[in-house]
């Protein structure tokens, strides 16, 4: 394999696409060394075949307003690959969704997916529509239209989809209600559902919590712990929520969250009261973060910028891909960062992973950090197979032992003769040879 040709081959192409780019090459950068030692991979052409999705949807949802005006949005659902078992990857809606933005999810997401040692493959969908401002009989009637023209390509064992961005219990919900109509069955198709029909204990705090056990297993290869360490946030949603939760219970200091509008800098550090407020703010202030400063005295808002500035041992993207970029990173580095875990998918650019990288800073990216969301929706699944719910310590239990084994397989694959661990090679190897050993041994399909 030579990753210029095949870059240089996707860019032809996709030259438009620059998310799913980006993530393409990263992964093939990480495992190009490992991959050209098994002629067979080569031989039946197994990075030309994870590169291209499987088959990609897109349609027209139209949809009435409350003033009976028709709008009409972009739909998607990418179907990246299912080796290792149905698609998952959740629903994005959010005004920024592109085609682009959905295959590098769905690409990032296969990998991820694998990490987690559980039978899913990967997918990523959505839409270009904002639920901001848009009553709940406004949501309800997209969500019916666009699961309208979706349905009859998900299954229990076809495509489980979840939430992501814009897309929470409401829209699941909905989603949810909607399919069981149209499908005439009730088999947990979405994950992410209410406790009372079918969802899982933990999974709104899953993603934040999972990134935090695995933050602590990168501290403690250093021999160090959360314990008193000071941790930059970014966002204020439920990501944030769940890893400010974590890294409290844990003894950390979360001196910042994001949005926006700019970041707050709180350092008393985020309480009980205080993170609570998190969830309240983001209900109520329209993804905006200066009202925290107003209700808590002595903390800062700073307008139009990031948390990445500040004094921190540990740095957390929690919000949207490339949040944190080459300029950011040497910031952190020079005020003495210790550790970046990414919790938002592809939160760092290119350039800050080669400057943590070339630092050795330990840096790992989102598809092993952030993989306890997609790891408890897929222990969603197998209760709803069951037809039986975990209380909370079984999942949790559950979920901590996933993100240590998600740990150790970056490890194996990515510590380097110096005792560097490169997470990213690390992580990206660990799940590329899982997923393309499944694709050789299921032959030319």
């Amino acid at each position: 394999m030579k990753v210029k040709e095949i870059m240089a081959n996707l860019e032809k192409k996709y030259g438009h696409e620059k998310e799913y780019l980006q993530a393409v090459h990263e992964v093939l950068e990480s495992i190009e060394e490992v991959y050209n030692q098994h002629p067979e991979f080569e031989k039946n052409r197994i990075v030309e075949r994870l590169v291209e999705p499987d088959r990609i949807f897109t349609f027209r949802v139209t949809w009435q307003d409350d003033h009976g005006e028709i709008h009409v949005n972009n739909g998607y659902r990418v179907q990246f690959n299912n080796a290792i078992g149905p698609y998952k990857g959740g629903f994005r809606f959010h005004p920024s969704v592109t085609l682009s933005t959905l295959k590098f999810l769905g690409f990032e997401q296969t990998f991820k997916n694998a990490l987690t040692t559980l039978p899913m493959g990967g997918a990523k969908g959505g839409s270009d529509f904002d639920p901001k401002g848009k009553s709940n009989a406004e949501v309800m009637r997209f969500c019916q239209a666009f699961m309208t023209e979706l349905w009859r390509n998900l299954g229990p064992d076809t495509d489980v989809p979840a939430g992501d961005i814009g897309v929470a219990g409401r829209e699941i919900g909905y989603l949810y209600g909607y399919y069981k109509k149209l499908a005439r069955e009730n088999t947990g198709v979405l994950t992410g559902k209410g406790l009372n029909w079918g969802g899982s204990l933990i999974r709104p705090e899953a993603t934040g919590f999972g990134g935090i056990y695995f933050v602590e297993h990168m501290l403690n290869t250093k021999g160090a712990d959360l314990t008193g360490k000071t941790v930059a946030v970014s966002g204020f949603g439920n990501v944030a929520w769940g890893a400010a939760l974590k890294a409290t219970e844990l003894g950390a200091k979360v001196i910042t969250i994001s949005g926006p509008d700019g970041y707050i800098l709180d350092e008393a550090g985020l309480d009980a009261e205080k993170i609570d407020y998190m969830l309240e703010l983001r209900a109520t202030a329209n993804d905006v973060v200066k009202p925290y400063a107003d209700k808590f005295p002595g903390s800062k808002f700073v307008p139009g910028k990031r948390p990445w500035e500040v004094k921190v041992d540990v740095a957390l993207p929690c919000a949207i891909q490339n949040e944190l970029n080459g300029d950011d990173a040497k910031t952190l580095i020079k005020n003495g960062v210790r550790c970046v875990g990414e919790i938002s998918n592809m939160g760092c650019t290119p350039e800050a992973i080669t400057e943590f990288i070339k630092n050795k800073i330990l840096y790992a990216p989102g598809k092993a950090v952030n993989a306890g969301g997609v790891a408890t929706s897929g222990l969603e699944m197998t209760q709803n197979a069951m037809h039986l719910n975990w209380p909370a310590e079984e999942v949790d239990a559950k979920l901590k032992q996933i993100m240590q084994s998600i740990h150790s397989a970056c490890v194996k694959y990515g510590t380097q003769r110096d005792g560097y661990i490169n997470y990213v090679n690390g992580a990206n190897i660990a799940g590329f040879m899982k997923v393309a050993q499944a694709v050789l041994d299921q032959g030319i399909v």
